[in-house]
Order: structure tokens, then sequence, then C-alpha cells
């Protein structure tokens, strides 16, 4: 299937843009409503704001609402903080162990000891 970056809402005679996609699961008796699948699939319906708002099931089915949420906020302010902490840490931890002497003939995980 290819990606389509601006599709039309399934219902017949609507040109509105899709919002949202709306799935069957047959064997559970439920619809679940979405947000806009990344490639039409041809089992799903994409549904505009209208038509996904007046949706309806059969009688005995369920309907599964998951919200669209928002992709451009980015990472929080807390989040920020804590890779800031860590780099931090990290860069600390550099300085501190090169002004630690080196050990001698040190190869891997193996180490040469100097005879007594």
């Amino acid at each position: 299937m290819r990606k389509s970056a601006s599709r039309k809402c399934s219902r017949a005679s609507c040109t509105s843009a899709a919002i949202k996609t709306l799935t069957y699961i047959y064997s559970d008796s439920t619809a679940v409503l979405g947000p806009l699948s990344t490639y039409a699939e041809p089992h799903n319906y994409d549904l505009c704001a209208a038509h996904s708002e007046r949706l309806t099931v059969p009688v005995g089915w369920s309907v599964i609402k998951e919200e669209i949420v928002d992709q451009n906020i980015g990472p929080s302010d807390e989040d920020l903080m804590a890779i800031a902490n860590a780099v931090r840490e990290v860069a600390n931890s550099d300085l501190a162990s090169k002004n630690m002497p080196p050990e001698l003939g040190r190869r891997g995980h193996l180490r040469v000891l100097p005879s007594n």
C-alpha cells in the first residue's frame, strides 16, 4: 500500500480529509477507532472528524476509542533536565578518570603484576 499525504474519508460522497481510522475485530464484536493509520489498508475505514464523532456500531458491539496523541509535543522539561544531568555525570566521570594514573601493563581484562 502507498502512503498518502492526504487521505479522504471512506464514507460515500464525503470529501473531507480523514483524521481517524476505524478497524473491526469481528471475533470480539469490537470496533476500534484510533489515530489515522500510516498506510491505507483495504479492511480499515478512514474517517473525517464529523463521521468519527457520529460513529455507530451494531447492537451488542463495543467501541474502543483511542485519542490522538499530539506528536509535536517533544520531550518535557523534566526529560531535558534528566538528559542534561546524565551528560554532565558522564563528562565529570571522564574528567575524573583522566586524573587517575594509568595502570601499567593493562590489556583488556588482564593485568601484569610486578614480581616481588
